[in-house]
């Protein structure tokens, strides 16, 4: 397998030093630069490329050439072939050089929003907010970049897409405890779903989660927001999340710790809480008079 990925790595390199040549000489040789670079990605793709030292320097290398080929694009007006190429180049720095790919795609959505193709931006949008969670852990900027991706597909009138995009940034902002912005989108998509037949049952998990965030700012704003929810939507009353509110806003009036986990764990024992709703809840049961335990 070592030998493969060597002689795989020195295949990919050899090309692309070819069609570096192919650039310095004559850009009639344009075509023929871009049928290396082609088969060079081809090398850097192969599964026999995967070890992790020769992987990074491929995926560096292809990164590099496509790059090489946007540039190439953009000199002879093909904006498309050039958005597409800085995409390629974004994907193979991604491991490798996770900023750089955030640069090659920023070029791609420059390219595709000054030719009014906001949808495709928006994805790239996407992809860049996942490189800022996953390879940077940047929150800040990846929201940024959900809510950006969410305006485009907004403007394109795929609201579904805006939607999930604007869940992303309700669940970031909450954990940052920017809870107000997170309350505004949970209510807005939760207000959207209840009106649609496909969509209603979600609309109990978004209009739970704003009454979690109104419980992390105040306990009067809780209860102020569930009997909101339960006038707008009335099939929440009946919803074990909106149960449950209750049941912690009891607790919580009461200064009793003992019932409040025991009502948490009622609701865990048939809906498992997931980490989201596990941090809300535990920093909701600190507000508590005498917890002073740990938590987790």
């Amino acid at each position: 397998m070592a030998m493969d990925t060597s002689g795989k790595e020195k295949e990919a390199l050899q090309l692309l030093a070819e069609a570096d040549k192919k650039v310095r000489g004559s850009h009639g040789f344009f075509s023929g630069l871009f049928g290396f670079l082609g088969r060079a990605a081809e090398a850097w793709l192969s599964p026999r490329s995967n070890a992790a030292t020769q992987g990074l320097r491929l995926c560096k290398a292809a990164g590099n050439a496509f790059c090489q080929a946007a540039q190439l694009h953009l000199q002879l007006q093909n904006k498309h072939d050039a958005a597409m190429s800085f995409v390629d180049a974004g994907n193979a720095f991604k491991k490798a050089d996770p900023q750089e790919a955030i640069n090659c795609l920023l070029r791609a959505i420059e390219i595709y929003t000054d030719m009014g193709r906001f949808t495709i931006a928006a994805k790239h949008h996407i992809t860049i907010a996942e490189i800022y969670e996953s390879e940077l852990v940047d929150i800040e900027k990846a929201i940024a970049h959900y809510e950006q991706a969410a305006d485009y597909y907004k403007g394109e009138e795929s609201n579904s897409s805006a939607n999930k995009c604007l869940l992303k940034v309700a669940t970031y902002a909450a954990q940052l405890e920017q809870y107000q912005k997170a309350i505004e989108i949970y209510e807005q998509v939760g207000t959207s779903a209840m009106d649609s037949p496909l969509l209603k049952y979600s609309a109990k998990e978004y209009f739970f989660k704003a009454a979690l965030c109104h419980f992390c700012i105040d306990m009067l704003n809780a209860k102020l927001a569930i009997q909101k929810y339960e006038e707008m939507f009335p099939a929440f009353s009946d919803s074990r999340e909106c149960k449950l509110v209750k049941k912690l806003l009891d607790a919580h009036e009461e200064q009793n710790i003992d019932s409040y986990t025991e009502s948490v764990k009622e609701y865990d024992s048939i809906s498992r809480l997931d980490q989201w709703l596990t941090t809300m809840l535990l920093r909701i049961k600190k507000t508590i008079q005498g917890e002073e335990e740990d938590l987790r």
